[in-house]
């Protein structure tokens, strides 16, 4: 038995969430109750705000789960540090715990790992190595890392421990964890893998998001769910609406934050947690850490530990071959066409436009020419967005072309080529979107047309391109340098058997 199941016998306060019914269902905010870890000796003033404590009628709750294994206790400061270094962990803040490095390590239930193991997972990701023993101790967390890095389970996973630690649901109860984030595709996968690393302890999830029928939701909100991942602005409308409410989430993930600041949630993410507890645990998940990032978490986020996978400086994954063509906008279908001539071969290829209307016009013209395209964006109906999602995912349709609702959080395997068509209006986007392929250790290649029109990102692109070990052609560096653009020959990438960053014959 786990050392977390110890908890589940208590049939007056807990659920055995494994069995077919809830034991001994308490009252209020949930009966007995257990002193909690969220005390603050757990804490320093270590720089951070405090935050205003009202925990009047509020009862404790547990969130400190952590126990270290003998074999993480055994490592040494060397080991610990070299393990730290060879998968570029970079921490802070006070009582780090130490990395684990197998799943038994971080000694979630039997149930979990059951899951683990159906999953084919060999090992934990850096983040989930380093994140999972910090969230399990239940501090705040900070986690920065690129798409793809495996953070969702990094927070999913203590998350279902400390559900299955708290006093069962009650009629009327809201959430005991609650995920925001910022699009309703990636809402929907992390309920999908809450659902499924969730069902062996019947935990109950839900997603919230705008562009369809509120009633399903409402009914899962008012039937009672352990877990819901919301979008902001829907969420908002269900509390409104009386149709949940905050008093018992004790577990709070801000997945993407910025993101969600990106897309101007600032009002409406404040606005939310102001009704959660303040002794919660936050955790705080994003790939980049610009200053309005930053300032967030100091409002939201107590004391918390930070790990940060690689660095804090924007940073293309270095298993992407990025390539850019400098061309001028009337050159671009020609140029795609081309580019799709050479590569396509039934693999999944992922194409980028700034905008919806940009998104149909060249979605219809590829497949009047007969390529094999559907689009998705924000003006797609949600049934028209998930079937597009199906036919992609499942390789009936491999070319789908995409603003950026689909730049953060689509999880589709074997997503060999992203090109963008239209370069992104931010190098941070340009990162996310070429970070759709190269996801869980595999390969991947990006193919990016550059205008005129986008010389002013020429130097920070060059940046990126140098860091990932990428050459720069001739003409992006005379960009860089403030040089007018002299667009491409009518091959475009066909240049790069110079060598521009491959060494792929190409014909």
């Amino acid at each position: 038995m786990s050392r977390y199941d110890s908890r589940s016998g208590d049939p007056t306060s807990y659920r055995d969430r494994r069995s077919d019914s809830g034991l001994g269902a308490p009252t209020g905010f949930g009966g007995s109750v257990q002193h909690s870890s969220s005390n603050r000796r757990d804490h320093d003033d270590g720089g951070s705000p405090k935050r205003n404590l009202s925990l009047d009628g509020l009862p404790h709750f547990e969130k400190n789960f952590y126990i270290e294994s003998p074999a993480v206790r055994a490592m040494t400061d060397a080991e610990v540090n070299e393990y730290r270094q060879q998968r570029e962990i970079t921490v802070e803040g006070r009582d780090i715990p130490k990395p684990v490095k197998t799943f038994q390590d971080a000694g979630f239930p039997e149930y979990v790992m059951q899951e683990i193991t159906k999953a084919g997972f060999t090992e934990p990701t850096p983040i989930q190595s380093q994140g999972w023993p910090m969230a399990l101790k239940g501090r705040d967390l900070i986690g920065i890392a690129e798409t793809g890095s495996g953070k969702t389970l990094a927070y999913l996973l203590p998350a279902i421990v400390h559900v299955n630690a708290q006093p069962i649901l009650d009629p009327g109860d809201g959430p005991i964890v609650l995920v925001l984030a910022p699009t309703r595709e990636l809402a929907v996968q992390i309920q999908q893998e809450a659902t499924k690393f969730g069902a062996s302890s019947r935990i109950k999830s839900t997603c919230i998001y705008g562009g369809v029928p509120k009633g399903p939701q409402v009914r899962d909100l008012q039937k009672g769910v352990e877990i819901v991942i919301a979008t902001p602005g829907r969420l908002i409308d269900m509390l409104e609406s009386n149709h949940t409410n905050l008093q018992r989430v004790t577990y709070l993930v801000l997945d993407e934050a910025d993101r969600m600041l990106d897309m101007g949630f600032d009002p409406q993410l404040r606005k939310i947690v102001s009704q959660i507890r303040p002794d919660r645990q936050t955790l705080y998940w994003s790939a980049t850490w610009p200053k309005e990032v930053e300032q967030l978490a100091r409002k939201f986020l107590y004391n918390p530990y930070k790990v940060i996978i690689g660095s804090e400086d924007l940073k293309a994954n270095h298993a992407i071959r990025q390539y850019v063509d400098i061309v001028s906008e009337k050159q671009k279908y020609d140029k795609l066409v081309k580019l799709l001539e050479d590569i396509m071969d039934g693999s999944r290829i992922l194409i980028f436009m700034d905008t919806k209307k940009g998104c149909d016009q060249i979605t219809r013209q590829l497949r009047m020419d007969g390529w094999p395209a559907l689009s998705i964006h924000g003006d797609k109906s949600q049934a028209e967005r998930d079937w597009v999602l199906s036919e992609f995912k499942s390789g009936k349709s491999p070319i789908m072309t995409a603003t950026d609702v689909a730049a953060r959080g689509l999880d589709v395997k074997d997503v060999k080529y992203v090109i963008n068509y239209d370069f992104p209006g931010s190098l941070e986007d340009y990162v996310h979107r070429i970070g759709r392929t190269g996801r869980a250790g595999a390969k991947g290649t990006a193919y990016t047309f550059f205008t005129a029109a986008n010389a002013r990102f020429a130097k920070e692109l060059i940046a990126i391109l140098e860091e990932a070990g990428q050459k720069v052609s001739p003409e992006l560096a005379a960009m860089g340098r403030g040089a007018p653009p002299l667009p491409s020959g009518p091959r475009g990438f066909q240049d790069r058997g110079r060598g521009y960053g491959s060494s792929r014959p190409w014909s």
